[in-house]
């Protein structure tokens, strides 16, 4: 019967070495979410409802085109570090990494697509 010392046994279960860079990454998202999530809602509560002209116009000014652009960009990326620190929480093994792949393609894809439509719109 082999003998394990404490630290044989901890083995493999101690940090990560992302773990604060994560953290800090979640707040300084959320912080930059804090501003921009009321400029959002006032530049597109402005014109929502709008004739689709209208809403090209509007979007063709650099500031709702930029506070739309950083919103999708910013929300995106602390959707994805949430999820991701959820699902290393409680996915184990394959099905972890096939999560943690599956939701940060469809993160990017989502900020992609918003990006893409912002873009056309406003050029």
């Amino acid at each position: 019967m082999p003998i394990l010392t404490d630290r044989k046994r901890a083995t493999g279960l101690g940090s990560a070495k992302s773990g604060t860079m994560h953290h800090w990454g979640m707040i300084v998202s959320s912080a930059m979410l804090v501003s921009l999530v009321p400029l959002f809602i006032f530049t597109f509560g402005r014109i929502l409802g709008a004739p689709y002209e209208e809403v090209v116009a509007y979007y063709s000014r650099p500031f709702p085109a930029i506070v739309a652009a950083l919103t999708i960009l910013v929300s995106m990326v602390h959707f994805k570090n949430g999820v991701q620190a959820l699902i290393e929480d409680y996915i184990q093994g394959t099905a972890r990494k096939v999560a943690i792949i599956l939701s940060i393609c469809l993160c990017y894809t989502v900020a992609g697509v918003g990006l893409f439509a912002i873009a056309r719109i406003a050029l």
